[in-house]
């Protein structure tokens, strides 16, 4: 059975916001020129050039006549008749017609024109109006002579209705032209706006990014640069905050430790230290976590070589199948951090352990495959939770605080990438880290 295939009107237009918009006013514009051309040339410029051409060629008719009729007083005739109906004639004696019709650019001419005098005319006949002189060459043959006839041009068809089209394709240039212009400012408002709020997302400033544009755009604009200040407000206040926590938090642990490290040692002062190094370790990690950027400053990074200098640091059974040449803006501390993790948690959980970076047209993939339990897919979203541990699904003799792929994904999101979970072609966990280049 073949696939029905959906053709959706988003699928065949522009996806970008400028292209949308030049559509919808350049659209309408061609189709709007289009049938006034058309309604023009049908019933206007059409029917007046054929009532020319029937005129003249009924003139033409009755010359002929007259020379059937009246041959010895033809030339008297003639003159008196062209003057009166300003139709030059010329009797060329033993003479032909020429046998091939000269062409034309615009055919609709020949065509009105041909059929008229073939209506009129009962003889051969050949005509000329493929030049741009005043007048119309005509040729008739009667008998063994040819009777020439000279008409002028704006008597044979209509000859201004070129001139109503220039003023329509003009004017219809120029407003498209004008609203073209409008149109791209507004949208460069627009596409500016988005840049710094994607700036903004991944953590950059937006260097001399002024509010511009209509009434709404400058609204929306400022919004996000509010929003901004709000939230980098509080970031600070809440890592100035667990600062805090963090000295208060640390003396207390660096006395306990002393004492300890006084004590005999027995398994139970042995069991206590390990509780208080576990305890400095979780404290470590939640700071981390909680305090996210570190006040540490994007700049550009080399990430192939960050992940090689990882895996060499973290040692351990780590296979690097393919790293392409990948270079971002990015904070190296988190980042360092954030591949650390996912690397360490697939060692952690596998045997075997995979790696791959993939440089993309828009985002940076890091790849990491292990051959471990895996995660059930709709338990995927529970191991991002912070300090949640899968008991089904992970060793829990691994130690941990389960802040890793939250503080991963924290990072990630911070710069305006992601994390997903996947199979492994392994048979473990397949962990893909998306990062914009």
């Amino acid at each position: 059975m073949a696939k029905r295939v959906h053709l959706r009107l988003r699928d065949i237009t522009p996806r970008g916001l400028y292209p949308r918009s030049v559509l919808m006013v350049v659209l309408p514009m061609i189709l709007l020129l289009t049938a006034v051309t058309y309604i023009f040339y049908d019933s206007h410029w059409r029917h007046t050039s054929r009532k020319l051409s029937q005129t003249i060629s009924s003139e033409i008719e009755f010359m002929v006549e007259l020379r059937r009729r009246y041959p010895d007083q033809f030339d008297a005739l003639r003159d008196e008749a062209s003057r009166a109906m300003q139709l030059d004639a010329t009797v060329i004696e033993n003479a032909q017609i020429p046998t091939e019709q000269k062409p034309l650019l615009f055919s609709a001419l020949d065509e009105i024109f041909s059929r008229e005098l073939d209506v009129s005319l009962d003889k051969p006949f050949w005509f000329d109006i493929s030049g741009y002189g005043e007048t119309v060459e005509i040729q008739v043959q009667d008998g063994p002579d040819v009777i020439l006839f000279m008409a002028e041009r704006d008597r044979t068809f209509s000859t201004t209705g070129h001139i109503f089209l220039v003023w329509v394709i003009g004017a219809s240039g120029i407003l498209i032209a004008l609203a073209l212009g409008f149109l791209r400012n507004q949208v460069r408002s627009i596409l500016k706006l988005a840049e710094a709020a994607k700036a903004y997302g991944r953590g950059r400033d937006a260097e001399n990014y002024r509010p511009s544009g209509a009434t709404e755009i400058r609204d929306a604009a400022r919004a996000v640069m509010d929003m901004r200040t709000r939230l980098t407000t509080f970031a600070e206040e809440r890592t100035t905050m667990l600062a805090g926590i963090s000295h208060d938090l640390r003396t207390p642990l660096t006395r306990l430790k002393l004492q300890l490290a006084m004590m005999e040692d027995t398994e139970e002062i042995r069991a206590a230290r390990d509780d208080l190094n576990q305890m400095a370790v979780m404290l470590d990690e939640y700071l981390a976590f909680a305090s996210g950027t570190e006040g540490e400053q994007p700049a550009e990074l080399d990430f192939t070589a960050l992940v090689e200098s990882v895996v060499a640091d973290l040692g351990g059974e780590a296979t690097i199948r393919k790293l392409d040449p990948a270079a971002l803006i990015a904070r190296e501390g988190l980042i360092r951090r954030a591949v650390s993790n996912l690397i360490s948690n697939a060692q952690g959980f596998g045997s075997e352990v995979e790696i791959e970076v993939i440089n993309g047209p828009h985002m940076i993939e890091l790849i990491v495959d292990d051959d471990g339990p895996g995660i059930p897919e709709e338990r995927r979203e529970e191991a991002f939770r912070p300090f949640h541990r899968l008991d089904e699904s992970r060793n829990q003799n691994v130690p941990g605080t389960g802040l890793g792929l939250s503080l991963a994904r924290d990072t990630a999101r911070q710069h305006g990438g992601d994390i997903r979970l996947e199979n492994s072609p392994l048979g473990g966990l397949r962990v893909r880290l998306r990062l914009p280049n």
